[in-house]
């Protein structure tokens, strides 16, 4: 009497499976990450010539950023109260605070296929509009956006500013409460550009600016897990 091959089966089956998850969990979260920075996108300008982009095989149209308004001028004034800002990567939140006082709450959404760091760090430059690419084709989740707007970048000892990691808007998802990013904490587009122009550096009327010694740029503290979606 010949043997059942169903334990050959059911290890094949299984290894399948295995390889299915990794290249649709592991692969993308340890393969898609965001390009280094590119110093000559760090100009700050909205790209008029270059509107369209791609997410992940989709074709996706920028998000035009209009002119500072009332508002903004109002959030650039400071109460002198020391300025914060907090990310909860487990509620997917964003937390603004001047001294004791909550002034913002945003969700947010972090990184998925690309971890976003914890610690504390500091903006270093915020850009009014700047492109972003990384991602990976064959996994189908390489992206170039051009004029990702409100982009506050930050960095600290350990993560250096060529990794590219930043709060900033987003036209390309409105999946905001889930991690959606290749490791930046994307923000509704108006969320952003509230933070853009409250957090330190203080732009002085001008649209982009690099953080000093006279004019730091506002401490980010990261924490908690994303979760796995």
């Amino acid at each position: 009497m010949k043997r059942k091959p169903a334990p050959k089966i059911f290890f094949l089956v299984l290894l399948v499976a295995l390889g299915l998850y990794a290249y649709t969990n592991v692969l993308p979260f340890h393969f898609s990450g965001q390009n280094p920075l590119v110093p000559e996108n760090l100009t700050g300008y909205y790209d008029k010539s270059s509107e369209k982009g791609v997410w992940h095989g989709e074709d996706v149209m920028s998000y035009y950023i209009p002119e500072p308004s009332k508002i903004a001028k109002i959030l650039g004034t400071s109460s002198g109260a020391a300025k914060r800002i907090e990310v909860d990567l487990t509620n997917q939140h964003l937390y603004a605070y001047e001294g004791d006082k909550k002034v913002f709450d945003f969700l947010v959404s972090t990184g998925k296929w690309g971890k976003t760091p914890t610690g504390t760090f500091n903006i270093w430059i915020k850009l009014r509009a700047t492109r972003m690419s990384g991602g990976n084709s064959a996994l189908g989740t390489y992206y170039n956006l051009p004029n990702v707007p409100y982009v506050m970048f930050f960095a600290n000892n350990e993560v250096d500013r060529s990794r590219g990691y930043s709060l900033h808007g987003t036209y390309w998802h409105s999946n905001f409460g889930h991690p959606m990013s290749h490791g930046c904490v994307n923000m509704r587009t108006e969320d952003a550009e509230k933070m853009y122009y409250w957090a330190d550096p203080n732009l002085n009327g001008k649209p982009s600016i690099s953080a000093s010694t006279d004019n730091p740029g506002t401490p980010v503290i990261i924490y908690g897990t994303a979760p796995a979606e």
